[in-house]
């Protein structure tokens, strides 16, 4: 059984905000391809010496990865996740960086969040998610 992928719709940044959007999702792409143990390592890395994001920080750069990039807007949750929480760190802040499992029915996914709520997530029953790993802000 799979779930219906619905395709978000952000609010697309001003053109002068689309390269460091556009760069935050190339990295993203290539960082979604490590074995989970060096992402996080890449990710820890990356938080290094960053404020915490606010819900407002991590919902505009949501908004922004989902607006420039067609593999974000879909079913590219990790992809999605870690774009957001680079183009944040790009802008000197951090959210909680989270990926989750559930078993009834099986499913997987990667979200950002900020004081424990997740932002702008789809999915209604994201609480139904046993977090594997996470990469918070300090």
């Amino acid at each position: 059984m799979s779930e219906r992928v619905l395709i978000e719709t952000g609010v697309a940044p001003p053109w002068y905000q689309w390269p460091a959007a556009l760069c935050a999702v190339g990295i993203a792409r290539v960082l979604a391809k490590l074995p989970p143990r060096r992402l996080r390592r890449a990710l820890e890395f990356a938080r290094r010496g960053a404020r915490p994001a606010t819900r407002q920080d991590a919902l505009r750069a949501r908004n922004a990865v989902v607006a420039v990039s067609m593999r974000c807007k879909g079913q590219w949750c990790l992809q999605r996740s870690i774009a957001t929480a680079l183009l944040c760190r790009m802008r000197g802040c951090w959210p909680d960086w989270c990926t989750g499992v559930r078993t009834q029915p099986f499913g997987a996914h990667a979200w950002v969040a900020v004081d424990g709520e997740p932002i702008n997530e789809n999915i209604k029953d994201i609480r139904s998610f046993h977090v594997v790993m996470t990469v918070p802000s300090l």
